[in-house]
């Protein structure tokens, strides 16, 4: 698929919460106006993704023949939205309209052009949706290069151009995106429970014509989705099918979409879109710990599960969705009203930990005091050690049972002992915390300067509190960050939030090349006068490439810190990221929580 160039200005969408503030307390931003409204979106964890066209197999060919088909197999709305309610779904995404599907619309279409069927399929899907309090989005497609994929030309260019009274070919972009532009206001116009549409890319007769700006004008409380760029005027940012990293389960990692900004990511249950003839097995470990992942960055997870031409799934799909509904029925409580944590919205430090432990964590957005620990990959003992993240623990609690556990906190770690109930995918712990951080030094106590800043980001953005605002390094590396907390006093260590807004590790995804844009090398010199430092570094090292806040520990008394960033992980090859280096807040501690439960 294409994707354009993604690093554009993100438009803010959700409630900031800032880990550097000494409170959990919320720094508002306001949401643009065609944002609001949409309360379910950034509400919703999981979506129902739908490949269902005339090229499922086995494919067809004659629009009404394949309708034929559907309705003798069975066809019900409400199977699909029964199904999708045991995976927890908050809407379904209907892709049938699809470049290699055979553009079929399966409602009654007006607009000549492609494949369109008699029985309204899409609106018996809503209204069945809205009886069960889900949402169903359309998707649409901009791609026309599929059109005779098989030999058999599915778009019908002389029709549609006697439509319009002007020649069209279908097949080109234009053709192709004055055709789509058509079906779009028909839908909009005919279906007012249409919770709004998931485009797969852009079209230059789109953006031309002026499309999403008519959707807002005419439909404001639809949502606009867009898979794999992020064009400012959509809600939100889908991730396609995204592998490669490790853990593999961890799909955040592989995503670009800075918070708040609402992020999706897109995958399959079983290794393909649409049905294609078999019965494939369901990684079902690799799904729901997908989910989990996901939850911890606040990104919903759209699962795709192509249906056979009746709408059933098979057999292996079915069955994992009655698994499902039961695991996640244990675990909704965790995710359900809480946003992803170590970053934006506060919480524990997520990732790796000791013992070759991975976590996920979640935090509740009504009571930011409650945490939720998911243990995906188990340590190899019957402990969990975890970074604070300058939140001191009061108490621990297995979430299936409510039992308590033994924990200690020091040195900025909260270790978790005798822990018995290991389960198979996401083992939850939850964690209560003091409603005010401990130890941190308040943003408007510290000043900060750089060596090179990017204008209109300047380094005081590292120290104003405020996720929605970073420090660029304006493209410039090796770069160097004075922090001075106003007086000389003992500093317990640095926790660096770096701007997500970019994968964090090496790869390539549709023909593009991604990496790391954080800090790797560094060195750490402090001053007592903000003229001479330290001939040797306080601390130095790698600093790991991930996601969530980053620790670098001091245990020095100075006034004056300076971070040198020496090297970042983007290669130079990957130019959209090498030596572009963003921090959207440093925070300085004085000391870390310590304490005891017992269990």
């Amino acid at each position: 698929m294409r994707r354009r160039m993604f690093l554009k200005s993100s438009a803010v969408t959700a409630l900031a919460v800032s880990t550097s503030l000494p409170a959990a307390e919320p720094a508002r931003a306001a949401a643009p106006t065609h944002h609001r409204g949409r309360a379910w979106l950034r509400d919703a964890r999981i979506g129902l993704f739908l490949h269902w066209g005339m090229r499922t197999v086995p494919d067809y060919t004659d629009v009404e023949a394949w309708e034929t088909r559907v309705t003798g197999d069975g066809w019900s709305a409400d199977y699909w939205v029964d199904e999708a309610v045991k995976l927890h779904a908050s809407y379904l995404v209907l892709a049938s309209f699809h470049s290699r599907l055979g553009y079929v619309r399966t409602w009654p279409s007006r607009i000549p052009g492609s494949p369109r069927t008699r029985r309204d399929f899409l609106g018996e899907l809503i209204a069945a949706a809205k009886a069960k309090g889900l949402k169903v989005i359309l998707y649409m497609t901009d791609d026309p290069q599929w059109h005779n994929e098989t030999g058999h030309e599915y778009l019908d260019s002389a029709a549609y151009s006697a439509h319009k009274g002007q020649s069209v070919d279908l097949t080109t972009r234009d053709g192709f995106g004055m055709f789509s532009y058509d079906n779009f206001v028909e839908v909009m116009a005919d279906y007012p429970d249409l919770a709004g549409f998931w485009i797969d890319n852009d079209n230059a007769y789109w953006e031309r014509s002026g499309l999403y700006e008519l959707i807002r004008r005419e439909r404001p409380e639809m949502t606009l989705s867009n898979n794999n760029e992020d064009t400012p005027i959509m809600d939100m940012v889908s991730h396609e099918q995204k592998s490669g990293m490790l853990p593999d389960y961890d799909y955040a990692a592989a995503t670009w979409t800075p918070l708040p900004r609402l992020a999706e990511g897109c995958f399959t249950v079983a290794g393909r879109w649409w049905y294609n003839g078999t019965d494939n097995a369901v990684n079902q470990a690799l799904t729901l710990r997908r989910i989990i992942s996901n939850s911890g960055a606040s990104i919903r997870s759209l699962v795709a599960e192509g249906a056979q031409h009746g709408g059933r799934f098979p057999a292996r799909t079915e069955a994992f969705n009655n698994t499902a509904k039961t695991w996640l029925d244990g675990v909704w409580g965790s995710i359900r009203g809480t946003e992803g944590g170590g970053y934006l919205y506060g919480g524990l430090q997520p990732g790796w930990v000791p013992d070759g432990g991975f976590v996920t964590v979640t935090v509740d957005k009504d009571d930011p005091t409650t945490q939720y620990l998911h243990i995906t990959t188990r340590p190899s003992g019957d402990t969990v050690k975890v970074r604070d993240n300058a939140h001191t623990v009061r108490r621990v609690e297995d979430f299936r049972t409510g039992r308590r556990l033994a924990f200690e906190q020091r040195d900025g770690y909260v270790t978790v002992s005798g822990i018995t109930r290991w389960d198979p995918y996401d083992t939850v712990l939850t964690i209560r915390t003091a409603p005010r951080r401990t130890g941190l030094i308040p943003p408007t106590e510290i000043t900060a300067t750089a060596t090179s800043s990017a204008a209109g980001f300047p380094a005081a953005n590292l120290v104003d509190g405020d996720f929605t605002t970073y420090w660029d390094a304006g493209d410039t590396i090796p770069v160097s960050v004075t922090l001075d907390v106003g007086r000389v006093r003992h500093l317990a260590y640095l926790a660096i939030d770096q701007r997500e807004w970019s994968p964090t590790q090496n790869r390539e995804t549709f023909g593009r090349k991604e990496d790391s844009a954080r800090i790797k090398d560094y060195r750490v010199l402090v001053s007592d006068d903000g003229v001479t430092w330290s001939q040797e570094p306080v601390a130095a090292g790698v600093l790991e490439s991930a996601k969530g806040v980053r620790f670098i520990d001091l245990g020095v008394r100075c006034r004056y810190v300076r971070l040198d960033v020496d090297t970042t992980w983007a290669a130079e090859t990957v130019p959209a990221f090498y030596h572009k280096l963003r921090i959207d807040h440093i925070g300085v501690a004085t000391h870390s929580p310590r304490g005891a439960g017992r269990a």
